[in-house]
């Protein structure tokens, strides 16, 4: 005998009541928002939305209790929402009724199709910054065929160039974190620049943010600025602690950047420093 899940010791056969009342209650499909306080019927574990994530078993949804732990449940039937079954659903793509704005602020072209990759590309140091600049650009890089590929830090920087030969056609622009003046990033930059293979066709240039974390303005997060981590502290797990999020290791820090890149929309989100260096690669591997 099949059993409803939020009724889990099944209809009293002596209560008297009408067939109808032992009806399992049909779950309401809703439209998964962040911030959204949902129940797992099964644990009855609860928490507000902060993202969600597909995974090698499916999308989950990342929901957050009261304490700020986080856990992850498939996404569908099986939660509350007011107490009523519901089956969640990713939110439906709208298209656009009229000529909009990509997050960018670019003008969106309807029914475009991406071209085929260029021969330029623009790397970023890492997965992190990748997912960023696609956020925001992505449309835009899409129309221009360019490929934007994380480079796992900025150290390899001159065996990666060696290797792909950059040259009139194929262009690279080069996307580093923390470029003020006497880093190390700074330095390896500096050394690119002056090697004469890759005068007018490389062009690296940075933020001089310590993370990309921080190029999201902090209002964005929920936060009035972003902490001071001392130097010799993880940066990330120092950052989640301070600013009361779940920090223990590597899946928190992974969570917390699901959560700061989920309140990113368009480009008023990120910091300008950062906006127009990304715009200024474009133009450099699309227009030369």
């Amino acid at each position: 005998m099949s059993v409803n899940a939020f009724d889990r010791y099944g209809p009293d056969v002596l209560s008297g009541s009408s067939p109808s009342s032992h009806r399992p209650k049909k779950s309401r499909p809703v439209e998964l928002g962040l911030g959204m306080v949902l129940e797992d019927a099964m644990s009855g574990y609860v928490g507000a939305v902060v993202g969600a994530e597909k995974t090698t078993a499916g999308v989950v949804v990342n929901l957050e209790d009261r304490a700020g732990k986080v856990r992850a449940f498939p996404l569908g039937p099986g939660f509350l929402l007011e107490g009523q079954p519901v089956d969640v659903r990713l939110p439906a793509k709208k298209k656009p009724t009229t000529p909009g704005r990509t997050a960018s602020g670019s003008r969106a072209v309807e029914g475009a199709k991406a071209r085929v990759a260029l021969g330029s590309r623009i790397w970023v140091e890492g997965k992190h910054d990748a997912e960023l600049v696609e956020k925001i650009w992505g449309d835009d890089l899409r129309i221009e065929g360019v490929v934007v590929e994380p480079l796992g830090g900025l150290d390899d920087v001159a065996d990666k160039l060696a290797a792909f030969g950059p040259d009139k056609d194929h262009r690279v622009g080069v996307l580093a974190d923390h470029l003020v003046t006497g880093t190390k990033e700074s330095k390896i930059a500096e050394a690119v620049r002056a090697d004469p293979r890759y005068r007018d066709v490389v062009h690296i240039i940075g933020h001089p943010y310590v993370d990309i974390w921080q190029a999201v303005k902090p209002h964005v997060v929920g936060i009035r600025e972003w902490p001071v981590v001392p130097r010799g502290e993880d940066w990330k797990t120092g950052i989640l602690r301070r600013i009361g999020w779940p920090h223990a290791d590597h899946r928190d820090v992974a969570r917390g950047w699901v959560r700061i890149l989920g309140k990113v929309s368009t480009i008023a989100d990120v910091e300008s420093t950062l906006s127009g260096r990304v715009e200024e690669l474009i133009d450099f591997v699309t227009v030369g």
